[in-house]
């Protein structure tokens, strides 16, 4: 089958590779030429231009976008409209707010056009396991990209969750969940640390142990083993991290719908806190644990 991929960063450039290793036609566009000419030189067609790209796929045409959510998608597609046909899909694999989705299949719809999102989860593995691949749209425009979702996933790895938004909104409430089991390891790992027990012990064979059999075995665990066999104390990574818009998504929509999440949110709290290096809210703390108890206050090196 033929595509357009609009895109070729760390996901976008990979998907383009596996689609190609399953005999698909790619056509391939991004901004920097070196991209397109990386992908070329792998048996992708090359375009420069939202133009060339369209002007080589045929009738209906499939065009992938994977980009930064938001503005980007929507310039994207306010140039694509007038160049495409009645009938043609536009696909945005990017991590778009499901909003997004069924204000822009709305307004494609009047111009004849269709229009899916496709949450994609792999990351860098994707390449080589596939991308578990959810799905939002009309059900016939989803079977229509069949032979690209069975290439791009894993056996049993893609899913039509329903109409617009949908795919977009099951991948955002998958990245909260993802939020939340990761602080969950982060805790545990840290309670180990901390432990009598901490300094003797190798933490990337007893993530590796969790990983036979135990009920908290998963993948993460696997990239934990994997990083702890890299640095056993993660002396060389900094204690900042940094948070998507899912999980930001995940939270307000909890909220909207009334809905308990507190693991998910407090996770996403701790992601903020991570960033702190010296917080006014923890200064507060000290400073009125020193005024109702006298207790002592350690003061800021300032050499």
């Amino acid at each position: 089958m033929q595509i357009g991929m609009v895109g070729l960063g760390r996901m976008g450039m990979n998907m383009a590779r596996r689609l190609l290793g399953g005999g698909h036609a790619v056509v391939a566009y991004n901004r920097t030429p070196q991209r397109v000419d990386d992908i070329r030189a792998e048996g992708a067609a090359g375009a420069y231009t939202l133009e060339e790209l369209v002007e080589q796929l045929e009738r209906p045409r499939v065009v992938w976008i994977m980009l930064p959510a938001g503005q980007t998608v929507d310039d994207h597609i306010d140039v694509l409209i007038p160049l495409l046909d009645a009938e043609d899909i536009i696909v945005d694999g990017g991590n778009s707010r499901y909003h997004d989705d069924i204000r822009r299949a709305a307004n494609l719809a009047g111009h004849g056009l269709r229009y899916v999102d496709a949450g994609v989860s792999g990351g860098i593995w994707g390449l080589e396991v596939g991308y578990c691949t959810m799905l939002g749209g009309n059900a016939g425009d989803v079977e229509h990209l069949t032979p690209l979702l069975e290439t791009l996933a894993p056996k049993d790895g893609y899913l039509h969750c329903g109409g617009h938004g949908a795919g977009h909104f099951v991948k955002m409430i998958h990245n909260g969940i993802e939020y939340g089991m990761m602080q969950a390891y982060a805790e545990g790992f840290a309670l180990l640390e901390a432990s009598r027990y901490g300094g003797e012990m190798d933490f990337s064979r007893v993530a590796g142990l969790w990983n036979q059999g135990s009920v908290i075995r998963s993948w993460l665990l696997e990239l934990a083993e994997s990083a702890f066999a890299g640095d056993a104390r993660l002396e060389d990574v900094a204690a900042f991290v940094e948070d998507s818009g899912e999980g930001r998504w995940t939270v307000a929509e909890a909220v909207d719908a009334a809905v308990p999440a507190p693991v998910l949110t407090l996770a996403l709290m701790e992601r903020f806190r991570s960033r702190q290096e010296n917080s006014f809210a923890d200064r507060l703390l000290a400073a009125l644990r020193a005024e109702f108890g006298g207790h002592a206050v350690k003061r800021p090196n300032k050499e």
